[in-house]
């Protein structure tokens, strides 16, 4: 993200400038969002996004720039490409981990075959799950929040999401350990 301590901006004496700041701030939010959103594709981590980027200026000392809503939105933008970066750095270092070894060619259409079962199975366990704990078991591991995280957003301690996430855990386990789960084929 474009550092707010660039050469066009000048430190704000501490008189009316944070209620100047919070009313443009508020006035751009759902534009910021709305760039955000277009650029990472997710609602949800856009207003994310747009929250980080709030709290990265109220903490620190107050700015002068000549436009401050043109400067916010390409802030917004800039923090969309940080985490756009961010997330392709992570998605690469997860295949780096999950490589696996070649599969003979004459296993692939099993292997395929199972691994679709195996997906069909955990995608119904998670839908069994109750509502709450589903969503934290998406947050953490589609959306790759933190426990901490997802406990502040949704008013629990970071104990109960633990909870949760055993729970969602446990039931994906388990429903690759059914006998029906690894039997290619079978009807649902």
């Amino acid at each position: 993200m474009t550092s707010p301590e660039s050469d066009d901006i000048q430190h704000a004496e501490p008189r009316g400038d944070r209620a100047h700041f919070l009313q443009v701030f508020l006035s751009q939010r759902s534009q910021m969002e709305a760039l955000v959103n277009r650029r990472v594709g997710c609602r949800a981590t856009a207003a994310d996004l747009v929250q980080d980027l709030f709290l990265r200026f109220w903490r620190r000392p107050l700015v002068q720039v000549e436009e401050l809503s043109t400067y916010l939105l390409r802030c917004a933008g800039n923090i969309a490409i940080d985490h756009l970066r961010s997330e392709g750095t992570r998605v690469r270092a997860n295949e780096g981990l999950m490589a696996e070894p070649a599969l003979s060619v004459g296993s692939e259409p099993q292997a395929a075959l199972e691994a679709g079962n195996d997906l069909r199975h955990v995608e119904a366990a998670l839908r069994a799950l109750p509502e709450r704990t589903r969503q934290i078991f998406l947050l953490n591991r589609i959306h790759g929040r933190k426990y901490a995280e997802i406990a502040k957003a949704m008013g629990l301690s970071q104990s109960a999401v633990e909870k949760h996430m055993m729970r969602a855990l446990e039931a994906c386990k388990a429903s690759l350990r059914e006998p029906d789960a690894r039997t290619p084929g079978k009807a649902q």
